[in-house]
Order: structure tokens, then sequence, then C-alpha cells
């Protein structure tokens, strides 16, 4: 008995004429394929990467913000040659803002330009009809990935910052590929978007979202992936700097901070001290340049206390 292919079986209830191409071969090929779009991977997010476009479903990405989570669907959608699409949540994001609404300027034009001379329901009926139709439609970003016929990554990003309500208009998408419009109908995928929901988890998402993804968390890299990743993205540093970057990164996330740096934030630092000439971080250099990484006055006080002394170069 073989096995049910969950593409296929997505593909035929939305109506597709074919099952969408995989995108990636093996985790080891999603690996490969980020590092070409300048994202070094590990095996987690390589691994769920490849599941989420088998397995045709959404993924959760959780974690501290500045680690990567809205940057790994960038660089999916530029592995795959796929468009981006972001919707970015925030507080009081509604439905008309998130997947559509009608561009009431044009169909009121196109009421006084047809206005029945009559008062009958007939006329006003058809007339109605009229201005609910495909041209009057403003796409927003749900709908618009939903409609497209080119290979689509879609990101929603910081889904926790919206109110439950507008994260039930997901639901649909999420695990339907379509979008239910009174006037028009049911409008399904012409093909099969990967998604991605961002979430920073400043609250507890719903269960039957949570239900509709695969679950990924990404936190702050370890020494040597954070090394990596300031070699891969800092042009010009030496591998004695990138080391000493990621060890000093790496104490300041130990300490009681407000707000620990992220990997943005050490790529920042990183740039700074390359455009400063630096080969190497001595106390006065982290000290002059903290405020880069560390956002909060106590928390470079802190840190200037507690850590620079142990700054010391590589042997």
């Amino acid at each position: 008995m073989s096995a049910i292919d969950p593409r296929q079986e997505l593909a035929e209830r939305l109506g597709l004429s074919e099952i969408p191409p995989a995108r990636f071969d093996s985790p080891g090929d999603v690996a490969t394929r980020l590092r070409a779009s300048d994202y070094l991977t590990d095996d987690s997010i390589a691994s769920v990467c490849f599941l989420a476009d088998r397995l045709a479903k959404p993924v959760l990405v959780e974690g501290p913000a500045g680690t990567g989570k809205t940057a790994l669907a960038q660089a999916v959608a530029k592995a795959t040659g796929a468009r981006l699409i972001r919707l970015q949540c925030y507080e009081g994001l509604d439905e008309s803002k998130a997947l559509y609404e009608w561009n009431y300027r044009k169909q009121l034009l196109r009421i006084q330009a047809g206005r029945p001379e009559g008062e009958g329901t007939e006329e006003w009926k058809a007339l109605e009809e009229d201005i609910f139709a495909e041209e009057f439609l403003l796409t927003r970003p749900l709908l618009e990935a939903i409609r497209a016929r080119e290979p689509v990554v879609l990101l929603i990003d910081e889904i926790d910052r919206v109110e439950l309500e507008t994260e039930a208009l997901l639901l649909e998408i999420l695990s339907e590929y379509q979008v239910s419009i009174p006037e028009l109908g049911t409008v399904r995928a012409t093909q099969i978007p990967m998604v991605f929901l961002t979430s920073n988890n400043t609250r507890e998402l719903s269960e039957a979202l949570k239900r509709r993804c695969l679950y990924l968390f990404v936190g702050y890299p370890d020494l040597e992936r954070e090394r990596d990743i300031i070699l891969n993205r800092v042009p010009g540093i030496s591998l004695n700097l990138a080391e000493q970057i990621a060890r000093v990164v790496r104490s300041l996330r130990s300490l009681d901070l407000k707000k620990a740096p992220s990997v943005a934030e050490t790529l920042d630092w990183a740039r700074t001290l390359v455009v400063l000439g630096k080969s190497e971080i001595g106390d006065q250099d982290a000290a002059a340049t903290l405020h880069i990484l560390l956002k909060y006055q106590s928390d470079i006080e802190k840190a200037t206390k507690e850590l620079l002394g142990r700054v010391k170069p590589l042997a």
C-alpha cells in the first residue's frame, strides 16, 4: 500500500491540475541552499523546512526577537526563487488589511454611472452584483498569496501581536489554503504557498492555530554557529575577531539583562569593529561600543562592571 502524499491530497482538494513540485530534495539540500542565500541553518531548522514543504503545512517559528525568524522565511523565498508576500501583524489588524476589502470609491462611481432610473428590485439587484465583481476587489497579503499564480512564500510576521479574533481569520487559510468571500464565494489557492508564522512569544497562541502548524523554536545560536554567521555576513572580518565577538556576546546573554543582544545586533557590533579597524577586542574597544549591542543604560553599566575584565585576545 503506497503512502498518501499530503501535497497530492491537498492539490486534489484545491482542484489543481497537477501536484506542485517539491521545493527541496532533503534536509541537507535545505541547509545547502539556505547557506547559498546567506542563512546558516542547523539540523532542526533544515528538517522542519523540508517537512513543511513535503507535508504542505505552515511553520510556526517562535523565539526571542532578533534570532533570524523573519530572515528564515526571506531566505527560503530566495533559495526557492519564490515570491515573498509579507503580512506584518500589529495590534488592531483586521480583515480589511489582512485579507481583502472592496474599493468603495470605485464602487460609488459605478453606482453613480449606472444608477437605475426606476426603483425596481431587479435593477438594483443587477447593479449590486456588478459592483461586487472581481474588478472592485482590493487584495491584501493573505488573499494575494492565495490568488498568486507563481510560487509564493507567505510570511505572517509577529502573529502574537494580533488579537485572538484576528488570529481566527487565519485558520481557513492555514488548513485549507482558501478564503471565503461572501459576495464571491470561496477562493481557492492556485498553488500551495509555503507559509511561515513568526512569534516572539509575547502571548500564548490558540491551540487551533498551533494544531495547523509545524513548530520550530529558533533561539540564540551556539558559539560556533554565531561565529560562522559573523564570518558569513560581515565582509573583511578575521576569524580571531569573529571568535572574540561570539564569546563576548555569549557572555552578555548569560547576564540578567533587560534585553539580551540579538543576532542582528551582534552583526552590527561586528561591522562597527571592522569599520573602526579593530583586529581584536580590548576593554576600551568594548566599553566604547557596547551601545551597539545593548539598548538600556542599566544593561550597559552591568556589562561594563561584570564582563569587560574578561575580554582577552585569543592565543
